[in-house]
């Protein structure tokens, strides 16, 4: 069946139309938009987003433990002298849990930002909520898990000495939080507070600037419309209708 030659410029032969396919589109365009329906309108699995969030937040909890180790390396330890009552400064105004506090400070705000980071590329299909909820709880978890793991190293000799140590001998006790914590809520809900926080405002902040910056309206690489054509590569195109003679500049006028 010859094509309609009253067709719009742009509409398949034999009069197919594809689905979201208007006369007078051009078929890269349905194209692109087909792709997008299939790649990026997906319907929505909450299991799926519910699994890739808990996913996360279980690796970002065990990156709590290089993160605890390097705290632990990095603050230093308060020297501290054995008392009848127990252990006491050995200064009288230390600087050492204060620096302990900001050693874990700057290094929680750089983790949460490095989180936001590597899970804005690595859940590129996960970007917008899912992966911001992963962003901020995964480094909601990693905190206490690294204070946990920092106050940890060194804490046996500490209790060893203040149990045995005479009276009046020096000795260090290991870096601890007094900036931050974890309150328990009836008993059984972990709340962090203080400066536990801050690698979750990290990763919050991180993720909304790269989703600000974004040059794609929904987050995710779109696909070039370019690279879509009704038209297959062994398929030779159809021949284009040939043009009107031009009139002969030497025919005599009629009249």
């Amino acid at each position: 069946m010859p094509p309609d030659s009253t067709a719009p410029p742009g509409t398949p032969p034999d009069g197919f139309l594809p689905d979201g396919f208007l006369p007078g589109d051009s078929p890269a365009s349905a194209a692109y938009q087909s792709s997008l329906e299939l790649r990026f309108d997906e319907p929505r699995r909450p299991l799926r987003a519910v699994a890739t969030v808990l996913g996360a937040v279980l690796a970002l909890a065990v990156l709590g433990i290089p993160l605890g180790l390097l705290w632990a390396a990095l603050a230093p330890d308060t020297p501290v002298l054995k008392t009848a009552e127990g252990a006491i400064y050995a200064e009288p105004q230390p600087e050492q849990p204060i620096a302990a506090d900001g050693w874990f400070s700057l290094l929680g705000l750089a983790f949460g930002l490095f989180v936001a980071f590597a899970l804005w590329f690595v859940l590129r299909r996960r970007r917008g909520p899912v992966g911001l909820l992963a962003a901020v709880l995964g480094a909601l978890v990693a905190a206490p898990v690294a204070w946990q793991v920092g106050r940890r190293i060194g804490l046996a000799t500490f209790d060893r000495l203040l149990a045995t140590a005479p009276a009046g001998q020096a000795f260090s006790k290991p870096a601890d939080l007094r900036a931050g914590g974890v309150d328990w809520v009836l008993g059984v809900l972990p709340v962090p507070h203080g400066n536990l926080l801050l690698p979750a405002f990290g990763a919050a902040v991180m993720y909304t600037l790269l989703a600000g910056w974004s040059r794609w309206p929904g987050l995710r690489p779109e696909p070039d419309p370019t690279e879509f054509s009704w038209v297959s590569a062994g398929t030779p195109a159809p021949p284009a209708a040939p043009e009107p003679p031009a009139p002969d500049a030497t025919e005599p006028p009629r009249g």
